[in-house]
């Protein structure tokens, strides 16, 4: 027999009824909890659409032809084909090769930069007291909180100033500053705070210097965090369209998003190129995330278990 305690007993609920304790109350009907999972699972289902609707239309379209394409954009290719890869590869100007190659150098070269910047900047700050980190961090928060649009002119002139405008060095310096070494610095800086004290004054006692100990000791603990950087700020640098337009301008060079817009008429457009372009564009950073990908996830699922 269930006992109810006094206190629950005697105290009465709002409204004037007497609460009951968790053991005797209702519990929610079978056909409710159904109904709510399902409405969960619709959507979930929606937003989904959302996200993949445009990539779906991109991978359908890019193997159709024009004609198809204005039919039904949203009918599978069949028969496929690939005439618009093969003109958006053999354009007269080159505009999509030379985009892709620059687009790839610029990445690359400014990945290469802000790893090993970022990565050093914040085995420092790990490292120092917690005034003096808090205080760098708010001052690298800037780069993030503070919209690349408002920074742009101000780069731009000192580009000019130091006679680094419309070149590719003065791009890859603009993405040096920023949000993408502020994000890296901070990413970098929670991962290497999990790093033992003790394996760090091991080393030193052994004479490692601090190049060598953040070389040869804390980059390789720290590998999830540089492949989550690697793939955000590739991505993030690969999809760029204000700095390379701006920067470089249409005369001196593109990179893909900027040849991208260039390939856009006036007056008409050629969606079946213009698709094909995309789906080229997309090609390169897919298969970096694919070669990457573990050490990605390990990067977003460390300290989970913890």
């Amino acid at each position: 027999m269930t006992t109810i305690p006094r206190d629950t007993r005697d105290r009465p609920a709002a409204g004037g009824r007497t609460a009951l304790p968790p053991s005797l109350e209702t519990p929610t009907p079978p056909r409710r909890r159904r109904l709510g999972g399902r409405l969960r699972v619709l959507v979930a289902a929606a937003v989904t659409l959302v996200f993949v609707a445009p990539i779906y239309l991109m991978l359908v379209n890019a193997f159709k032809s024009q004609e198809k394409i204005l039919d039904n954009p949203i009918a599978p290719p069949w028969p496929p084909t690939l005439e618009n890869l093969t003109q958006a590869l053999t354009r007269p100007d080159n505009l999509i090769p030379l985009g892709l190659r620059n687009s790839l150098i610029v990445a690359v070269v400014s990945v290469a930069l802000i790893v090993p910047l970022g990565s050093a900047f914040s085995f420092y700050i790990s490292r120092r007291s917690g005034r003096v980190k808090a205080a760098i961090l708010v001052a690298l928060s800037a780069g993030l909180m503070i919209p690349p649009q408002v920074t742009l002119l101000p780069t731009i002139k000192i580009l000019t100033w130091i006679g680094l405008d419309h070149t590719y060095p003065g791009l890859i310096l603009a993405n040096l500053g920023g949000g993408y070494l502020s994000f890296a610095v901070f990413v970098y800086v929670g991962f290497m705070r999990s790093v033992p004290d003790e394996i760090i004054q091991a080393a030193r006692l052994d004479g490692a210097t601090g190049l060598r100990i953040w070389w040869q000791i804390v980059m390789p603990l720290v590998r999830p965090a540089t492949a989550t950087v690697v793939i955000f700020l590739t991505l993030w640098i690969w999809n760029d369209f204000l700095n390379p337009l701006f920067i470089l301008g249409p005369l001196q060079g593109q990179t893909i998003t900027t040849g991208l817009y260039l390939t856009i008429g006036q007056y008409s457009v050629d969606y079946g190129q213009l698709f094909g372009i995309m789906f080229l564009a997309g090609v390169l950073p897919v298969a970096g995330y694919l070669t990457v990908q573990k050490q990605f996830v390990a990067g977003l699922t460390s300290g989970a278990t913890k």
